[in-house]
C-alpha cells in the first residue's frame, strides 16, 4: 500500500495551482461567454480539488490500516517476551509478519537498529515516519518504559487495549455522524431542486413578460448566479461533511468535489 509523502503533495499542489491559474486567466481574458466562462471555471477547481482529494483519501486509508494493525502488532510484541527475548528481538519478529504497511516500517526499524540506532531512537523515526495520531501517542510511553528499565510487555499490554477502544469509539463515532453528512448532501439537493423548480415555473414567466423590477435579471443570469452559489455551497458542505464524519477539513475535498460536479451539471441541464 503507496503513501504519498509530503514533498509530493506539495508537488501536486504547485502543478495543480499552476495549471488552474493559467485555465482562469486565459479564460478571463479570452472567453467571453459566460456559461462557458462558469464551465472553465469548474473545470479550474476540478484541477485544484481532484489531485488533493485523491492523495487525502490514499493517505487517510494507509493511516488507518496502520492503526488497525496495532493492537495485532503489540499483542505479538508482548506474546514474544513472554517467551523471553528481548525487546528489540520482539520487534524484529514482529516485522516477519504480515502488518499491513507497518510492517515496511518495522522492517525499517530493525535495519536502522542492525546500523547502531538504539532501540529509543529507532522507535521514535517510525512513530515521526508514520505520524498518525495513535502512534504519536503510544510511541513516548513505550520510550519512557524502555528507558527506565521496567517490564515493557507491561506497558505494551494495556496500550494494545487503550488502541483497539479508541478505534472502536472512532468507528461507533462515524457512524452516529453519518446521518450528519447524509443531511449536507439533502440540503444541497434540496437548493438544487427548489432551483429547478423556480426555472420551470417562476423564471418562465418572467421570460414571458415585462414585470417591473425584474427586466434586469434574465433567466441566464439567474442561472449564472445560482451556478455559481451552487459551487460555493458544494464546497464549504463538503469541507463540512469532512470535518463532521472523519474529522478533518481536508478529507471533505471528495465530498465537495462530487456536489460541485453534480450541481454544475443540474444546473447545465436547464439552460
Amino acid at each position: 500500500m503507496i503513501r504519498p509523502t509530503s514533498s509530493e503533495k506539495r508537488i501536486m499542489l504547485a502543478v495543480s495551482l499552476s495549471v488552474a491559474a493559467v485555465i482562469f486567466f486565459g479564460t478571463v481574458i479570452s472567453v467571453r461567454d459566460q456559461q462557458l466562462f462558469s464551465d472553465f471555471l469548474l473545470v479550474a477547481c476540478f484541477i485544484v480539488i481532484f489531485p488533493q482529494a485523491v492523495l487525502t483519501w490514499i493517505d487517510n486509508r494507509w493511516k488507518r490500516a496502520v492503526d488497525d494493525h496495532l493492537p495485532d502488532l503489540f499483542r505479538s510484541i508482548v506474546q514474544a517476551q513472554q517467551t523471553g527475548m528481548t525487546l528489540p528481538l520482539a520487534i524484529e519478529e514482529a516485522s516477519k509478519r504480515q502488518y499491513g504497511p507497518l510492517t515496511t516500517e518495522l522492517q525499517m526499524m530493525v535495519n536502522q537498529m542492525s546500523w547502531g540506532l538504539s532501540f529509543e531512537e529507532a522507535f521514535q523515526k517510525l512513530g515521526d515516519r508514520v505520524n498518525t495520531q495513535l502512534v504519536q501517542r503510544t510511541v513516548p510511553l513505550v520510550i519512557e518504559a524502555s528507558r527506565s528499565g521496567g517490564r515493557v510487555e507491561d506497558v505494551f499490554a494495556p496500550m494494545g487495549v487503550f488502541i483497539q477502544t479508541t478505534l472502536t469509539m472512532k468507528k461507533e463515532r462515524k457512524a452516529q455522524t453519518r446521518p450528519y453528512v447524509a443531511i449536507i448532501y439533502a440540503a444541497f439537493y434540496v437548493f438544487i431542486f427548489t432551483v429547478l423548480l423556480l426555472f420551470q415555473t417562476f423564471f418562465t414567466e418572467v421570460r414571458a413578460s415585462e414585470i417591473v423590477g425584474f427586466s434586469a435579471i434574465t433567466p441566464p443570469d439567474a442561472q449564472r448566479i445560482f451556478l455559481h452559489m451552487s459551487l460555493m455551497q458544494g464546497f464549504f458542505g463538503g469541507l463540512m461533511a469532512g470535518k463532521m464524519g472523519e474529522g478533518t477539513i481536508t478529507s471533505g475535498l471528495k465530498h465537495a468535489l462530487i456536489l460541485m460536479i453534480t450541481g454544475h451539471v443540474a444546473l447545465r441541464l436547464i439552460g
